[in-house]
């Protein structure tokens, strides 16, 4: 039995839910997001909020009932409050900036690094060395993050590079003399 699966989703006020078979549309104050779950699952809307049930007893419905409810508990936080991760640039020169519709980096390139924002995601930068990624949809705010830390990863010995925040790197020896 999955623990996660059995909880109810619950829906706050002011988010409407609109249930067709396997598709969901959830919209809410900041947007409106649409899902469509696996045939495994069935999704049902009860007074307590959204109930995700596996539609038999095999390995495979059980993996995707409780991955199912919480892909749904995402779409209600994000039409309700939203998503952001923050990560910390560190290293000497490096920083970054919003410039339009795309943002700058200076990673220790000979060039700066441009990445084009995608559409449904925010991109911010209150210091030079922080850049704050915010959004409705987690899988895109995750997405969106990752590609940035992926253009200078943190490194080992000084640990320069982009970094989530509060994530900790593990740090190597330098060469003894």
């Amino acid at each position: 039995m999955s623990r996660i699966g059995k909880k109810p989703v619950p829906v706050p006020a002011g988010v409407t839910i609109t249930l067709n078979g396997q598709d969901i549309a959830v919209k809410g104050p900041k947007g409106e997001l649409k899902l469509t779950l696996v045939d495994e699952v069935t999704i049902e809307q009860t007074e307590q909020g959204l109930q995700v049930s596996p539609r038999e007893d095999t390995q495979r419905a059980r993996a995707m009932w409780g991955l199912s409810r919480t892909l749904v508990s995402n779409l209600v936080t994000g039409v309700t409050q939203g998503f952001a991760k923050t990560l910390e640039i560190n290293g000497v020169g490096y920083r970054a900036a919003v410039q339009g519709a795309n943002l700058q980096m200076a990673l220790g390139y000979s060039h700066d690094v441009i990445y084009p924002i995608p559409a449904g995601i925010t991109i911010a930068c209150p210091k030079p060395t922080e850049v704050v990624v915010s959004g409705i949809s987690a899988a895109l705010v995750g997405q969106v993050a990752a590609e940035i830390r992926s253009k200078r990863g943190p490194e080992p010995y000084k640990g320069k590079g982009v970094k989530y925040a509060g994530e900790k790197i593990v740090r190597k020896e330098g060469k003894k003399k």
